[in-house]
């Protein structure tokens, strides 16, 4: 067979699985880093101003740039993702069951898994943990090592760069579209929104917001009307206070944690270790008769 033997980037032509042949992908899982990015974001409604596609080119954007400081390979994101009950009903938003999506990213790092790589970070940019928790711990099952974070959720801005928590198509969302991709914001139409919560806000965290005694997460419950007769204009928060430069910090920051985390799990966990140590294809049957490689002993602790 024939090998490839020049490459334009540290042993393969891109960051992106797709844009490389399986063999390039193959051997860099298993000589360079196995560690995979699944960018996951959705086909959203983000008011007049801003695409429907945000949340996926925010994933998309973050992900390369983590990939570009860390070695990991980017898989190809899927456009489509699940949605908060609220969301359903309104035009320009596309979304899936949580039983489909769930389905989507347990199946997508099983076929990624096949090629080699070993750790995996979902990297959301949308509101999705309602089956992202429950995708991480259906493929920790099987033993597939796999991290889940919402940027904003995992950059814990609280304010530091923004005038106002995160929310949607709003100064946060819309920075960061200024900074990633300025050809499909158009300022001109950007205006303040809101809804109505259910409850006072002293009892959520907002997105990126700093948890303090009493509240819960903002998915954590029904906290809001259907966005199609709640909101006016598609928008919640203010997108005309979004600037280039806050899209700039906001990103960059959160690369640097990411890099940081996948960085040391390169480290700790060389290519060829999972680090749960085992592979369960059975699932919830055979949950109980886990047998670790010869990585680990046998109480599944990394042999040194």
């Amino acid at each position: 067979m024939k090998k490839q033997k020049t490459f334009k980037l540290d042993r393969r032509d891109s960051v992106w699985f797709h844009e490389n042949s399986s063999h390039v992908n193959e051997a860099y899982a298993k000589d360079v880093c196995d560690i995979a990015i699944l960018p996951i974001g959705a086909i959203e409604q983000h008011g007049a101003h801003a695409p429907c596609g945000m949340d996926t080119f925010n994933a998309v954007g973050i992900a390369e740039k983590t990939a570009l400081k860390t070695g990991a390979m980017v898989l190809p994101c899927p456009n489509y993702g699940s949605h908060p009950h609220h969301h359903w009903g309104m035009p320009g938003t596309i979304p899936l069951t949580y039983e489909t999506h769930i389905s989507l990213l347990v199946d997508i790092i099983r076929g990624a898994a096949v090629c080699g790589y070993n750790k995996f970070l979902i990297l959301s940019a949308h509101g999705q943990v309602s089956s992202t928790i429950v995708a991480v711990h259906k493929l920790g099952i099987e033993g597939y090592f796999t991290l889940s974070s919402t940027w904003y959720d995992f950059l814990r801005d609280d304010k530091a760069v923004l005038d106002d928590y995160m929310w949607h198509a709003d100064e946060a969302e819309t920075s960061v579209g200024l900074y990633l991709y300025p050809q499909w914001i158009q300022m001109d139409l950007a205006e303040a929104g809101g809804g109505q919560g259910l409850v006072d806000s002293k009892w959520k965290i907002a997105p990126g917001q700093s948890a303090k005694p009493g509240m819960m997460y903002h998915f954590e419950g029904t906290f809001a009307l259907p966005e199609a007769d709640d909101l006016d204009n598609g928008v919640i928060g203010d997108p005309t206070k979004a600037t280039v430069e806050k899209g700039e910090l906001l990103v960059e920051k959160v690369v640097d944690h990411y890099a940081e985390l996948l960085n040391e799990i390169r480290e700790k966990y060389p290519c060829g270790i999972n680090p749960l140590g085992f592979r369960n294809p059975s699932g919830y049957r055979t949950a109980h008769q886990i047998q670790y490689d010869s990585h680990h002993d046998a109480k599944g602790r990394l042999k040194q």
